[in-house]
């Protein structure tokens, strides 16, 4: 893990790294976030950019363990956005406990590893703020193919 410097708010140390928080849209079916109490649970996000899914397929199978770690990052950086948006700023986040689905072989046994590249990000990004419980499992298959999803419960900081 990266040692964190903490200069800057979240929002520029997650422009450092390259990344934007998306627009948070709205869905008919469900909402992308749910306070209850103190706690804010972030429906699992894929890593879309722009409206794109970046990736589909099996790691181990359709990509590396490397591309999946990308796609990871940014389906994090989504579940920030959600998150930002249900607490009102990035910097007020803290993040409870990450779940990472990863969609691989059953022989992969890697999962961790894509995992460890959001649970990277989040602390580049939140400091201790950042540090969370963690799952990351391997599944069959995710919603549109995508390699990656990601669902999280956070609380203000």
């Amino acid at each position: 893990m990266e040692t964190s410097t903490q200069t800057g708010s979240a929002s520029e140390r997650l422009g450092a790294l390259g990344f934007t928080l998306p627009r948070v849209g709205k869905d008919s079916k469900y909402v992308n976030h749910r306070t209850v109490d103190s706690s804010v649970y972030v429906s699992g996000q894929l890593p879309y950019k722009d409206g794109v899914l970046l990736g589909q397929g099996i790691v181990g199978r359709d990509l590396e363990v490397e591309a999946a770690r990308g796609l990871a990052r940014q389906a994090v950086v989504n579940c920030l956005a959600a998150a930002a948006d249900a607490l009102g700023d990035l910097d007020r986040v803290r993040i409870v406990q990450m779940l990472v689905f990863v969609a691989s072989t059953p022989e992969l046994g890697e999962q961790s590893k894509v995992a460890d590249a959001a649970s990277d990000l989040l602390y580049e990004v939140l400091g201790e703020n950042g540090r969370h419980a963690r799952t990351a499992i391997g599944v069959a298959g995710l919603p549109r193919n995508s390699p990656v999803e990601i669902q999280m419960v956070c609380t203000a900081a």
